[in-house]
């Protein structure tokens, strides 16, 4: 497992507390439910549609963000300053968003975290995974977090784990990621493509898994 520097800008957390000791990502992904259950600030200080569904009152908004008409948010889930909750999307808990984020229409986030500048704008699934900062998903990107086949995934002890993917990285439309892969800070993924494994650092996927990267970048 990649450590945690390696995949993530950590100088500036939106959650400096959250990472405090964390080693690796897993470790990360398994601190978002024990970070929810310690949060006290559940509070709602930014622009909520009325026409919003919030479920439960372990819901923290910041101010600055706007949740849209027609969001359904199911506690506990922290949205950072500045975010967009838009018109459709599906949050279902255990959901740890940063500032300046996006979860776009019909986009369903669960058990996750996004940092900074992340965004999920169009039709995206995200489940047990983690977004770095300034990652961005194209229209129809699914993070898939259960195996076809019975058991865990890999070595990890989890049977669900989906994406953990660095700051700066692009998916293309309709990219499909398998259980538990790995994409390296600044990667680009080719619209249709299914990615699996670890990605390293700067590649560009142009070819269905088994993946072959098909260049480098500077």
């Amino acid at each position: 497992m990649v450590s945690l520097a390696e995949l993530f800008d950590l100088s500036d957390v939106c959650y400096p507390e959250l990472v405090i000791d964390v080693r690796d990502p897993l470790e990360l992904l398994k601190r978002i439910q024990p970070f929810l259950r310690e949060w006290r600030n559940w509070v709602i200080e930014g622009d909520v549609d009325p026409r919003a569904i919030l479920i439960g009152n372990q819901i923290y908004i910041a101010q600055g963000a706007v949740v849209e008409a027609g969001a359904y948010i199911k506690g506990p889930t922290v949205i950072g300053a500045g975010t967009e909750v838009r018109h459709g999307a599906y949050i279902r808990g255990d959901v740890i968003v940063g500032r300046q984020c996006v979860v776009g229409h019909t986009t369903e986030v669960k058990h996750s975290l996004f940092f900074d500048h992340a965004k999920a704008g169009h039709f995206a699934y995200i489940g047990d995974s983690i977004l770095g900062n300034r990652v961005n998903l194209g229209a129809g990107t699914k993070l898939a977090n259960l195996k076809v086949v019975p058991g865990n995934v890999g070595d990890t002890g989890l049977r669900k784990i989906g994406a953990i993917i660095g700051d700066d990285c692009e998916l293309g439309c309709n990219a499909v990621t398998s259980p538990g892969t790995i994409i390296g800070k600044g990667s680009i993924i080719y619209p249709a493509i299914f990615a699996r494994g670890m990605i390293p650092p700067r590649s560009v996927v142009k070819q269905a898994a088994p993946n072959r990267i098909d260049t480098k970048l500077r």
